[in-house]
């Protein structure tokens, strides 16, 4: 082969190289920006959302938001909508307005317990939780991206028994747990459950607030510790 030949083919080779490490570094560009995309997380819920009881930036989304941060993701909280007393059908009424309008890509869930303090039947908490994980799901580009949080129990709390109105809160709020397990279930959503960590309460004062019914800043920041390895592996997708 002449010299021209040589040379032309260590041109093709060179070419070649440099179109196929183009296409490497596209290809791990769009994995990197996709990784680093920020994340819009809303928390939808009520007191236990809020952070009644401590504040809302000691509450567990908030807690949640800066550990997912320290842990090498973007993630901005663009709303906390949840409002201490309210049920899930005002989540629905003046919650997800917020939520729709705001278009997160991540979101949680914890709502429920004023349901059953209101004497709420199961039937219709149902339809109500159902609806509003529909509307939210609806919102979510990727359907995973839904965190569903159980309700706690209060009766271990020193005020607790002041809401039983004559019924067994545990029991009460186990079943309502239960449904709210059985309507994440058929989304395929992951779900944690607080419940247990929640009856710790009863032997630890430290974890209980100056109100005798919410938990403390100590115990919210347990419970972000079950929720944030759901949420991470979540948004590591």
């Amino acid at each position: 082969m002449g010299t021209a030949g040589m040379q032309m083919n260590r041109i093709h080779f060179v070419v070649v190289f440099l179109v196929n490490i183009a296409a490497f570094v596209a290809v791990a560009g769009d994995k990197i920006d996709k990784k680093n995309e920020p994340v819009r997380y809303i928390a939808i819920g009520d007191s236990y959302s809020i952070g009644e009881g401590a504040s809302p930036d000691q509450s567990w989304p908030a807690v949640l938001t800066r550990h997912l941060n320290a842990e090498g993701l973007h993630v901005d909280l663009i709303a906390n909508p949840s409002v201490t007393g309210w049920t899930s059908q005002q989540a629905i009424d003046r919650e997800l307005p917020i939520f729709l309008q705001s278009k997160p890509n991540f979101a949680t869930l914890q709502i429920g317990v004023n349901d059953w303090v209101q004497s709420v039947d199961e039937t219709t908490f149902r339809k109500r939780f159902a609806s509003l994980v529909d509307q939210m799901l609806a919102v979510l580009s990727k359907k995973d991206r839904l965190l569903i949080v159980t309700v706690p129990d209060f009766s271990v709390t020193p005020t607790g028994a002041r809401y039983s109105r004559g019924r067994n809160i545990s029991e009460g709020l186990t079943r309502f747990n239960e449904i709210i397990n059985d309507e994440a279930k058929k989304h395929s959503l992951k779900v944690v459950d607080v419940f247990p960590t929640s009856k710790a309460m009863k032997n630890d004062p430290s974890l209980i607030a100056a109100d005798g019914l919410h938990p403390s800043a100590k115990e919210y920041a347990e419970w972000e510790k079950l929720i944030f390895p759901a949420a991470f592996e979540l948004l590591e997708k």
